[in-house]
């Protein structure tokens, strides 16, 4: 079954169980798929939806660090959940280890040496790790590894 067809059938079951946070977040989710789809005039492969997927997650990452800040740990506590939720749809997250790993084979690859390679390295390492691993993780990691 395609993901957002998942993401379908997941809403219409939360909705009959009245999971009324769960079905916000899946309608917002929802939302920016057929936005997309629009945008592109082509409907999207799962690919796509988990690139949709990934950037939810990193608005609501980004908002409940600021609202940390804030200290509005009412809206702190509303974003981890539909972060939750979303973090549901997409693969699941590399290790450490494993990420660690795959930078090394990239930097052995390419021979990198020097923060001037930075660019060249993040752009080889991104479509390998796609939704699986945090992009500020793996620039910190390829920073250590550079300098």
């Amino acid at each position: 079954m395609a993901l957002r067809e998942q993401i379908q059938k997941d809403m219409i079951a939360a909705m009959k169980a009245k999971e009324s946070d769960k079905v916000k977040t899946l309608r917002l989710l929802r939302a920016d798929i057929r936005q997309v789809e629009i945008d592109s005039q082509k409907e999207l492969s799962d690919e796509e939806v988990i690139n949709v997927l990934s950037k939810a997650a990193k608005k609501r990452t980004d908002s409940i660090e600021a609202y940390k800040k804030g200290g509005r740990d009412d809206l702190v506590n509303e974003e981890q959940s539909e972060l939750t939720i979303i973090k549901s749809y997409l693969p699941e997250e590399l290790s450490q280890e494993k990420l660690t790993e795959i930078i090394m084979s990239v930097l052995d690859e390419t021979k990198a040496s020097s923060m001037k390679d930075m660019g060249k390295v993040m752009g080889m390492i991104m479509p390998k790790v796609k939704g699986r691993a945090n992009g500020k993780t793996i620039q910190n990691i390829v920073r250590s590894k550079l300098t």
